[in-house]
């Protein structure tokens, strides 16, 4: 139901864009890989409790893959594309799981942080491969013949929802299965799981795989959206705005990773707007919108400690709560 629900929104939100404004349409584009990449992470810390500071990377081996795999077959079907980016991250994220798996606390945020800081330069060491500092190119996504008419942004809109919409969908079942159980047991007491027959090794493994090749598909989305792969597209603070975007949603929840890609996507346009009508020195205007970013988180988390989903979910329990005893009178009335 959250992936059907969350399409309807996005297909009327589509649907009613102005397709001459292409930033916009920019902007949907990036909630998608930040929803898909957060819906990946959730899965990974808020349920399986393992901190990630390298989903950013992860990240870049999906666009790197998208970039090499059209660099030889240039009018390959998006869908194999993504599917090779996911599969490949998968793989990947098998051997950084391995690793992961032995380690806790602030050593398996350490080990992961220096995946995310030291992958781009791998890119920049295999210059013939990767293009070096300067990247490569990605083919922008355009609508077949018979859909010409959509403006090619729009496409790009629609190409991403629809993998967003299956990795949602997915995950929700998957979080409802024995493995989402065992995720969440091993998250709250490793040894009580073990001790109930739960193999912690193999699923915090498990969870990982999952959880990058969230990472690799948003990665591919994200390589359509910019038309490339390069080291600068990939930075140490996209994993933190992955981590901020999941935490702020609400950790540990499906819906909260989309409210959270909402945030990190659409709150710093809207600072950076206000940033420009604000008349202020220009060292004081370059770092107010950070500043006031991190404000926007800081009040986030005092207004919603659980998150924005888990405020939602709280408003609807109080109105519920408030309908319940007038319901009640009224059918004492009856």
């Amino acid at each position: 139901m959250l992936g059907v629900g969350f399409l309807l929104v996005a297909a009327l939100v589509v649907w009613a864009i102005d397709p001459f404004d292409p930033f916009l349409v920019y902007q949907l584009s990036s909630v998608c890989y930040f929803a898909i990449g957060a819906a990946g992470l959730t899965v990974l810390t808020g349920l399986n409790g393992q901190l990630s500071l390298g989903h950013g990377a992860l990240m870049g081996i999906g666009a790197y893959t998208t970039a090499v795999v059209l660099k030889a077959h240039t009018d390959l079907n998006p869908a194999l594309v993504m599917g090779t980016a996911t599969l490949v991250t998968a793989v990947a994220s098998i051997i950084v799981g391995a690793a992961a798996a032995r380690l806790r606390g602030p050593y398996l945020a350490g080990a992961t942080l220096g995946l995310a800081v030291g992958l781009p330069g791998v890119a920049v060491r295999f210059s013939n491969i990767f293009g070096g500092d300067a990247g490569t190119s990605i083919p922008a996504l355009v609508p077949p013949d018979a859909l010409s008419s959509i403006a090619p942004e729009v496409w790009l809109t629609w190409i991403g929802l629809i993998p967003t919409v299956i990795t949602f969908v997915l995950l929700a079942n998957l979080v409802r299965t024995r493995y989402g159980r065992d995720f969440r047991a091993i998250r709250e007491d490793e040894v009580a799981s073990a001790l109930n027959g739960i193999r912690v090794a193999r699923t915090q493994v498990l969870a990982f795989v999952l959880s990058g090749a969230c990472a690799g598909l948003a990665g591919s989305l994200l390589g359509y959206t910019s038309n490339l792969a390069a080291p600068g597209s990939f930075p140490l603070t996209l994993s933190l705005l992955l981590l901020a975007a999941v935490v702020i949603g609400g950790l540990g929840t499906l819906p909260g990773a989309v409210w959270g890609a909402l945030v990190v996507v659409f709150v710093p346009s809207w600072i950076s707007s206000l940033n420009d009508t604000v008349h202020l020195p220009s060292a004081v205007r370059d770092q107010l919108p950070l500043a006031l970013f991190g404000a926007v988180f800081v009040v986030a988390m005092l207004a919603f400690p659980h998150g924005i989903q888990g405020g939602v979910v709280r408003l609807w329990q109080f109105r519920a709560s408030r309908r319940r005893p007038g319901a009640q009178e009224q059918a004492a009335d009856l």
